[in-house]
């Protein structure tokens, strides 16, 4: 049985302005999953998220990195952080170097490994999100899908075991946006702990069959793709929607095709192994 990486014990935390933005959260990741935290824009994913390795610190709760409470003095949050990487929204906002191997090695650095060490990190982590030739340019005239395999890098680099990713494939185009997501899907399989923030419901079913959707701060349910998406309250309550191979598939209502099936298709996959019999 996996082991518990990451634990969140209910977990609130109010703006200073009084507003409660996460109102009693309870979550676990086990070892080697991929699970999406899937919400509407507000819903408190970014909020959350940054609660993982202590960028801020709760109202009040727990939050347990193999096993061990976070606390939140320096020497325990540099520990917590080379355990638990975040990727921000935003790329600009984690990418600040003149060029791209600086900004990769600035936290093996800060981690106080030795030179040749951060410079084999740096390229093996740049190689892996193919980005070595990029190396010596500029972070800021890279395009926004180099950006966002940049900021991965400098999260790998750290050889974190969870990598957390906020609205990873915002502002990208389809293709820019399914290479960010096959590579994320290549590094879990390769053994790494992965969890996304996302609103795109068609995205979900085809990477992560563990999905916890989030509203208002509190997480309305946690499952599968079919148990969530089969879930019409929840749907309706987070303002989401079925995937669109779903809906489709909902206008058919066709009971050979819900029973091969195990329900609505989420994903092309699942239609064609649903159809293929029947054309």
């Amino acid at each position: 049985m996996a082991e518990t990486i990451l634990e969140i014990k209910d977990l609130h935390y109010n703006y200073p302005d009084g507003t409660q933005a996460i109102k009693g959260i309870d979550f676990k990741v086990e070892e080697g999953q991929m699970i999406s935290i899937l919400g509407p824009n507000g819903a408190g994913k970014s909020t959350f998220f940054l609660h993982f390795n202590g960028i801020i610190e709760p109202t009040s709760g727990e939050v347990i990195i193999e096993g061990k409470k976070l606390e939140y003095d320096k020497k325990s949050l540099l520990e917590a952080r080379a355990k638990v990487g975040v990727v921000f929204q935003n790329p600009d906002d984690q990418l600040f170097a003149p060029t791209v191997f600086e900004d990769v090695a600035f936290g093996p650095m800060n981690m106080g490994l030795d030179e040749d060490e951060v410079k084999r990190r740096v390229e093996e982590a740049l190689e892996v999100v193919g980005m070595s030739e990029y190396s010596h340019k500029a972070p800021h005239h890279l395009s926004g899908g180099q950006k966002k395999r940049v900021s991965i890098a400098g999260i790998l680099s750290m050889k974190p075991k969870v990598m957390v990713l906020d609205e990873p494939t915002s502002g990208l185009d389809p293709n820019g946006a399914s290479a960010i997501m096959q590579l994320l899907y290549d590094l879990n399989d390769d053994g790494m702990t992965i969890i996304v923030s996302t609103h795109d419901v068609d995205l979900v079913p085809m990477y992560s069959d563990n999905i916890n959707v989030l509203r208002r701060g509190k997480i309305l349910k946690q499952g599968t793709c079919r148990e969530v998406f089969s879930d019409k309250e929840v749907v309706e309550q987070a303002d989401l929607r079925l995937p669109w191979i779903g809906q489709l598939f909902e206008k058919f209502d066709d009971n050979d095709i819900l029973t091969l099936s195990g329900g609505y298709p989420l994903t092309v996959g699942q239609a064609y192994t649903a159809l293929k019999d029947k054309l």
